[in-house]
């Protein structure tokens, strides 16, 4: 029996390295597959019509607020009048309440903050599969089970808590530098741009590689007492 085709997923960020990062983060998902990646809201309107006409449809949008020409809650105001079945995953560093309220109003069901891990990507991305698959197959009609397991499914399962003296927001900070560095950075290198000891960093580091989401190697050239680096696995 054919598997199910993968999920069409559009990217819609202005800065290009980081749309980037994003469009390798989907690669690495099973089951999903980048349509395309559009640096402005008026771009991502234009192909997002572009690949419907090619037959070619969208499955989802990853949308960040904060583009150059227009704000993310007006590009998903007019994506979703378009009537078409797309589904909208906000990815943004803007964390104001109204936004987030405005957000849900015009149709955006995921709302991730900037910075965060591969992990916490590869969970929204499996999530939305799941609130479609969810929705599917039953008709035109609904039923009260199929509406109430496909909205349980946009809820992220509670993370495992940390160990004790780590910081969920530093977590993520750390996670982010490491995950953008090109080459292998040390706790050094990391706690110098966080404005963070050496000592705290490491224990970050220890916390991803122990978590399987960064590797540790020694780095070369040094003797004795070698540093180590790490990047992301």
């Amino acid at each position: 029996m054919p598997s199910d085709p993968a999920l069409r997923v559009l990217i819609v960020e202005d800065d290009p390295m980081t749309a980037q990062a994003h469009a390798d983060f989907v690669a690495r998902v099973p089951g999903f597959a980048v349509a395309d990646i559009c640096l402005s809201g008026r771009d991502a309107i234009a192909k997002f019509d572009d690949l419907a006409e090619a037959g070619h449809p969208v499955d989802i949008i990853l949308l960040d607020m904060n583009l150059t020409d227009s704000h993310g809650l007006e590009v998903a105001g007019r994506l979703n009048s378009r009537g078409r079945d797309v589904d909208i995953i906000a990815i943004t560093a803007v964390r104001h309440l109204q936004v987030i309220r405005s957000a849900i109003s015009v149709g955006i069901t995921q709302y991730l903050i900037k910075p965060f891990t591969f992990a916490a990507f590869k969970e929204k991305l499996e999530n939305q599969r799941a609130f479609r698959q969810g929705l599917a197959g039953s008709g035109s009609l609904a039923t009260q089970a199929s509406v109430d397991n496909a909205l349980s499914a946009l809820r992220s399962v509670s993370a495992t808590p940390l160990p004790k003296g780590l910081i969920a927001e530093t977590l993520e900070a750390v996670s982010a530098f490491v995950r953008d560095s090109t080459v292998p950075v040390s706790a050094t290198e990391v706690g110098q741009r966080l404005e963070l000891s050496r000592v705290t960093v490491r224990r970050y580091l220890e916390h991803l590689v122990s978590t399987k989401q960064a590797i540790k190697q020694p780095r070369h050239g040094t003797p004795g007492r070698p540093e180590y680096e790490y990047r992301w696995a």
